[in-house]
């Protein structure tokens, strides 16, 4: 790998570790927490929650309005032609029923005059005693920031927009216009803004008598109570939120750990493994989780595993490759060197036989390599499909029947009765599949004396599909059953000229079938007194 390349994963490799949280745990965290950002600033709205303890504001003052007027008409007139409130029983009615309440209460007469307002009969009240804190206490701090905090709450509000109410030194009827509506005998009602932020309720209930208006009774009270009970909600509100925000941050960091750090920690093995470190790196293990995070490790060790197998069998096959090239390649020169020192026809002939016949041999070498080297990469782009293996090897029985010389072997196929009936299909590639059949068969006739047959039977297992090659030749030694397979691995008959064959047919045959989920194995033939009578080469695949 290129030196720049290298200095670029290393420094990928540092910020990864360097770095305090990964971009997942960040993602992890903003998620949880804006989730339940946007669901605590929902609340502490409370925009409906106000207006729903204002409304009931206005319908208490509206009920007690109707009751301390008809207390005044009843008590404050004199007899049933009174024309007029008397102000002294209306000051004992109202310093009973409104002072402690902490309602205002002004009676207006017919002319609009103010006639007693409670403030004046409340002479505790007038003073009022308030706490100071020293300046730049922390008191002082906490109350500027919660003060802050609830303005710029209120402000998202959506307050509709108020009148403003003001108060003159000589109040009148025309000053309030519900006072004005309940001298018409209609009791109104009014929300008013005050200087603090908050809301006036006001409610003028007409004191009549016999259905004579004799005065209005206006009672006033704002809503900074309310308003108290709306901030001590959202401070509620916040507290709740701080104790869930630091549950759900260390949840999220929990999870995130649990996720970021082993897919970070996978992430820095793949990167030592790709500069070539190769069997130096240690994939992490996570056996114990069962989760996705184990497959990822589990599946990552056994993609690298395969890697460094296949890296291995490239390295073998090159080996092989070359020691297969170079015995004819030392032949040929062998022969050429010869040939310039010998004046001989005959040997001269002879030796020119010998160059042709290394030369078909290379020919013949690199072209079985180059087949076996392209044949994985094209089963992974291939498409399997369904293959009627009973059909397959009935076609290329036909096949080697209708091309057969003078002697050959016959190619005898042995299919279950039910076999046009139910056909034998495994999912498969048709053209690697036809090619492990006649490397079988050609295999099976090089090994079969004149006039024996060479036999393909099928038959339906369980869940598979078994094939088998039979042949009357001498089998295969017991201690070669398995390293026949191997590549480059050559036992030709006797009499058989040396080079004919490459050693790659049951090789290859090997790889096809073990594609195709599949297993190839041989096994030699025996007469009933145990003597080997022939070999045979049986296949199984999985039925489709």
């Amino acid at each position: 790998m290129p030196v720049g390349r290298n200095r670029f994963l290393l420094l990928r490799r540092k910020r990864r570790r360097h770095r305090r949280f990964s971009k997942l745990t960040r993602r992890i965290l903003a998620i949880n927490v804006i989730a339940l950002a946007i669901l605590v600033g929902g609340v502490l709205y409370l925009d409906q929650f106000r207006k729903g303890l204002i409304e009931s504001r206005v319908a208490e003052l509206t009920v007690e309005g109707e009751i301390i007027a008809g207390a005044l008409a009843e008590a404050a007139s004199i007899g049933p032609e009174a024309v007029q409130v008397e102000v002294d029983p209306a000051k004992q009615i109202l310093a009973r029923l409104v002072v402690p309440a902490e309602i205002r209460a002004r009676l207006f007469d017919l002319d609009g005059d103010l006639l007693v307002d409670s403030r004046d009969l409340a002479v505790g009240n007038l003073i009022v005693v308030k706490k100071i804190t020293p300046a730049g206490s922390l008191e002082t701090f906490l109350k500027a920031a919660a003060a802050t905090f609830h303005d710029a709450v209120d402000a998202l509000a959506s307050k509709e927009k108020l009148q403003p109410y003001t108060e003159d030194l000589d109040q009148t009827s025309a000053d309030y216009p519900e006072v004005l509506a309940a001298l018409e005998g209609e009791t109104t009602t009014l929300l008013r803004a005050t200087e603090n932020a908050s809301a006036m309720v006001t409610v003028a209930v007409p004191v009549q008598r016999l259905h004579r208006v004799l005065g209005v009774l206006l009672l006033s009270k704002d809503t900074a109570d309310i308003d108290r009970l709306v901030r001590r909600e959202r401070v509620s509100i916040l507290k709740i939120f701080g104790v869930a925000l630091s549950v759900t941050l260390l949840l999220s960091l929990f999870l995130a750990r649990t996720v970021a750090r082993p897919i970070t920690l996978l992430a820095e093995a793949a990167d030592r493994v790709r500069p070539g470190l190769g069997r130096q790196v240690r994939i992490p293990e996570f056996r114990r989780r069962k989760d996705e995070i184990g497959d990822l490790s589990r599946s990552l060790k056994e993609m690298t595993q395969a890697l460094f197998d296949q890296i291995d069998a490239v390295e073998s096959f090159a080996a092989d490759v070359s020691h297969e090239l170079k015995n004819p390649i030392t032949s040929i020169r062998s022969a050429i060197e010869t040939l310039s020192r010998t004046t001989d026809p005959a040997k001269q002939r002879q030796l020119i036989a010998i160059v042709e016949a290394d030369v078909a041999r290379l020919n013949r070498l690199v072209t079985e390599i180059s087949a076996a080297s392209r044949l994985e990469a094209q089963m992974s782009r291939a498409q399997m499909v369904a293959v009627d293996l009973g059909k397959l090897a009935a076609n290329l029985a036909e096949a080697y029947a209708a091309t057969a010389k003078r002697g050959a072997p016959e190619i005898k196929i042995d299919l279950p009765a039910f076999a046009d009936r139910q056909p034998l299909l495994v999912n498969g590639l048709h053209g690697p599949l036809g090619q492990v059949l006649r490397n079988l068969i050609d295999n099976a006739i090089s090994f079969t004396p004149p006039g024996k047959p060479v036999t393909l039977r099928l038959r339906r297992l369980d869940s598979a599909v078994e094939l088998a090659v039979e042949d009357d030749g001498p089998g295969v030694p017991p201690d070669k059953l398995e390293e026949i397979f191997k590549r480059f691995y050559s036992e030709r008959p006797a009499g058989e000229a040396f080079g004919q064959h490459s050693g790659l047919g049951l090789h290859i045959s090997k790889r096809i079938i073990e594609a195709h989920d599949g297993e190839i194995f041989a096994e030699n033939r025996h007469d009933g007194a145990g003597n080997v009578v022939g070999a045979r080469f049986v296949v199984r695949l999985p039925l489709a």
